[in-house]
Order: C-alpha cells, then sequence, then structure tokens
C-alpha cells in the first residue's frame, strides 16, 4: 500500500495576487495612529524652514514630553504615533553624528536635554503602543544635498541612527518633497533631484529592514502609499494597489493606503491661536480612512512646551468615547449567521463570520463570486453601523456588495443605497442611513440583516462581519 497525501487537504483558497507581506499586514491591522509634528518650525512659526535658523531658536519652555503626546492619543483610540525628528529645515531632535544642526546645540537648558526618538520609543514600549519616526529626505541646511556626499554621508546615516532606537519600531515616514531653494551650508540657491534613484531606496530598505524587519518605509520608500489628500478622507471605492485616493484593481504590487490629516485649524506645526477640530469632525475623518480601506494618521502638533494643549485633551478623550459608544458593542456575535454558498473542505462556514478570529473566514468554492450572508436575530436590535474584513492575506477580491435589512422577517431594504459599495478590503465600515456626517441618528430596529456580494474578483474571502 502507497501512502499519499492530497496536496491541498483542506481546499484552501488560493492567493489572487498581489498580496500584502507580513509587514504590510502588521501596519495595517495599527488602522490609526498619531502624527506628532515638533520642532525648529514650532518656534519660528514657519511650515518649511529654510535651513539657516540659529540652534538658539529652538528653545522649550519645558521638557519636552513625548508620553504625554501618546498617552492623550491613546485614549483617542490610536494604536501608535510617528515623531517629526528631521523636517525640510535639517534640524534634527536628536544628538546625530551627522550635523552640528540639532538640537542639544541649543543654549536652551531643556534643548539640551532633549533627544525625542529616544523618549518616544520609550514611552510608546511603556504604553503598548507603536511607534516610528518621520525623517524629511531633503534638507534645505547642508551643503551636501543634490551630491552624492549627502546620501551616504548624511541621510544614510541618520536613518541607520534612527534604526537604533528601537528594532520594533512599525513605520519610517519619508516626506515627498525633492528639494527647491535653501541654505544650503550658506551656498543658497536651489537644488532638486530625482527621488526615484537620489536616495539610494532599495538600500535604504534592506539596511532598514535587516535592524527593524516590521517597518514599513512609507512614500519613497514604496511600501505604502499616500491616498493623494491631507483632509481625512479617501474614496469610497479604494484598492489596496495602485496608486492615488481608489488605486487600481489590476496593479501589480500591493501598495495599500494611508491618508495624512490634521487635527487642528493651523499648519502641520504648532501655531498660536489655532484652535483643535472637534471630535464629531474627527469622527468622520475615521469613517472615510479607516472605514475605507486606509489608514489615518491624525496630527496634532506639541506646543512651544513640547506638549498636546488642553483642547488637543479634550477632543482626543471625545474621540475615544464616541469610538468605543458607537463601534464598540458588536451585535453580530448575538445573531445566527448564515451563507448561501460555502467552500467545500469544512473550514469556511459562515460562523467564522462571527467568532473573533482574524485567522479563520468564510469563503466559496471556486468560481463562485457571488453569495448572500443573513444574520438573524432572536429579538430586534438597534443598529447604526455595519463593519466588513476580508483575508487580504490572499489578496483583495470583493468589487461589490450590498446591504439589506428587516424589522419583520418580510420585507427587505437596501442600505446605505447613496453609497459605493464597491471594495471591501482590510476592513470597511458602512453607516447605515447612508452618511459619514450625520452617521450616528436613531439607527434602525433590525430583526435581520442580508450582504449580498455581487461581484468579487476571485471567490470572495471574509473574516469577519461585525454590526454596531
Amino acid at each position: 500500500m502507497v501512502n499519499q497525501t492530497l496536496a491541498n487537504p483542506d481546499n484552501e483558497p488560493r492567493e489572487v495576487f498581489p498580496v500584502p507581506s507580513e509587514r504590510q499586514m502588521k501596519w495595517q491591522e495599527t488602522e490609526f495612529y498619531a502624527f506628532f509634528h515638533y520642532g525648529m518650525n514650532t518656534y519660528t512659526g514657519l511650515e518649511w524652514g529654510n535651513g539657516d535658523e540659529d540652534n538658539n531658536t529652538f528653545a522649550p519652555t519645558q521638557k519636552p514630553d513625548p508620553e504625554q503626546w501618546l498617552r492623550l492619543c491613546k485614549k483617542g483610540g490610536m494604536k501608535g504615533g510617528i515623531a517629526v525628528v528631521k523636517h525640510h529645515d535639517g534640524f534634527c531632535l536628536w544628538p546625530t553624528e551627522t550635523t552640528d544642526h540639532h538640537c542639544q546645540n541649543s543654549g536652551n537648558a531643556y534643548a539640551k536635554q532633549t533627544n525625542i526618538p529616544r523618549d518616544f520609543a520609550d514611552a510608546a514600549r511603556k504604553l503598548g503602543m507603536k511607534y516610528g519616526f518621520y525623517i524629511s529626505p531633503w534638507d534645505r541646511n547642508s551643503a551636501y544635498y543634490g551630491t552624492d556626499k549627502y546620501v551616504t554621508d548624511v541621510f544614510l546615516r541618520q536613518c541607520f541612527e534612527l534604526s537604533q532606537y528601537g528594532t520594533d519600531q512599525f513605520e519610517m515616514w519619508f516626506d515627498g518633497a525633492n528639494g527647491g531653494t535653501g541654505y544650503y551650508g550658506g551656498a543658497g540657491g536651489s537644488r532638486s533631484i530625482d527621488a526615484n534613484y537620489y536616495y539610494d531606496i532599495p538600500n535604504l530598505r534592506d539596511s532598514v529592514h535587516r535592524v527593524c524587519p516590521d517597518i514599513i518605509l512609507w512614500g519613497v520608500g514604496g511600501e505604502a502609499r499616500w491616498c493623494g489628500t491631507e483632509s481625512g478622507y479617501t474614496n469610497e471605492t479604494t484598492w489596496s494597489m495602485g496608486y492615488g485616493l481608489s488605486g487600481n484593481e489590476n496593479e501589480w504590487k500591493w501598495l495599500p493606503s494611508e491618508s495624512d490629516a490634521k487635527a487642528t485649524s493651523g499648519g502641520w506645526f504648532y501655531h498660536d491661536g489655532e484652535t483643535t477640530k472637534d471630535s464629531e469632525t474627527l469622527f468622520k475623518m475615521y469613517l472615510e480612512t479607516v472605514g475605507r480601506n486606509a489608514t489615518l494618521i491624525l496630527n496634532f502638533p506639541p506646543n512651544k512646551a513640547g506638549r498636546l494643549t488642553t483642547a488637543d485633551s479634550t477632543q482626543l478623550c471625545a474621540l475615544g468615547q464616541k469610538l468605543s459608544q458607537r463601534l464598540g458593542n458588536d451585535l453580530a456575535p448575538l445573531a445566527d449567521v448564515t451563507a448561501s454558498t460555502t467552500r467545500s473542505g469544512g473550514k469556511y462556514n459562515a460562523t467564522c463570520l462571527t467568532d473573533g478570529d482574524k485567522n479563520t473566514y468564510w469563503a466559496t468554492d471556486d468560481g463562485v463570486t457571488t453569495a448572500t450572508i443573513t444574520l438573524t436575530w432572536n429579538q430586534p436590535q438597534t443598529i447604526h453601523y455595519v463593519m466588513l474584513q476580508e483575508f487580504i492575506r490572499k489578496g483583495q477580491r470583493v468589487k461589490g456588495f450590498t446591504i439589506e435589512t428587516t424589522d419583520d422577517g418580510l420585507t427587505w431594504t437596501r442600505r446605505a443605497d447613496n453609497i459605493q459599495t464597491t471594495t471591501i478590503g482590510y476592513k470597511r465600515i458602512i453607516p447605515l442611513n447612508g452618511s459619514t456626517s450625520a452617521s450616528y441618528d436613531n439607527g434602525y430596529s433590525v430583526k435581520a440583516m442580508r450582504i449580498r456580494i455581487t461581484d468579487s474578483r476571485a471567490c470572495p474571502l471574509l473574516h469577519t462581519i461585525s454590526v454596531f
């Protein structure tokens, strides 16, 4: 007798390429995190410094407190943060060996104690949050910018220095600015480069990954994309491949979308007199980014004392309460869940959708690209939102779906029919009333709900349905 081993005993679906790397998966799962623009511009009132600022201009009125930044943002529902440690002016917020233009060369006593990468990383670990750093590739201070020496002796070395503050970093953020006028060591003038080649990104990416295996190099690093706006939204149709707001289902490279947005009325850096956007506006941003298959990096700029303001604290706490109240009590596990079709193999039943396990999923057989999933409750439930998540480790698939509800089990009504219910991806949150501006109203009394998959690139795979 010859024992035979089946090649695919569980009938596991094949990947639909492209698919995310493990580090891209971990990055996507961070979902919502903070941006902290702090540095020389905080004290000059500029957004883009020229690079000729006196080191003594960096003069905190207290010792900067990154733990306060992260603690407040954690209350706001965020899982991590990115600290700006070098902007276009070239001023570094750590004692780097690559330039004299850094914080500890200021005559200010608090500046001499400042090391933002060190303190930020320590605070993140203490609070159980993810962390990373923004470092501008463009340097308006360096005399070497535009030459090979800048890349090898300044930029790559600075990135390596930052990687030494922790191997557990999740993102290194590179702005797309590629030159222009500047101080450039006193030479002045204008310098421009081709960012596709100048920064030696393949070498940088490999070098950083050797030290920080889970880090995503955003922007010119080529592992995640800018959604194309700085207003806290992306399109209702969003693919995790391609570029811009919607991406492109036919692109070959996995390039998930990140939306960067300002939580204040001014610029990216702190400015006297600015106000903080209210928590309802911030919640709307969340629905229009995280709820549309993107991540959201929301900027809260520390003030001249190196702290977030009282107004920031108030709105962050209110935002965290809204996220918890509106998206924190999942009613789906209380429902009986069935599907019109289920993949053979015994592992892909509809119950996987409500078991709380992101590694189990419902699927259809190969070639079956439409299906209906029904959730039924013993007693009517008042609901406002539906959240869907694909098993994207095997690729993004769904191209169309609809949501219907009934309060009596007989008459079905389509919900959110003014929304493009096309892509799902990592996460899609649908306000059933069709509005992200006034999404939390009286809700709908629902006895049962139907989610119809109407089109898919291949057999659909969903790991979670949540109802709130």
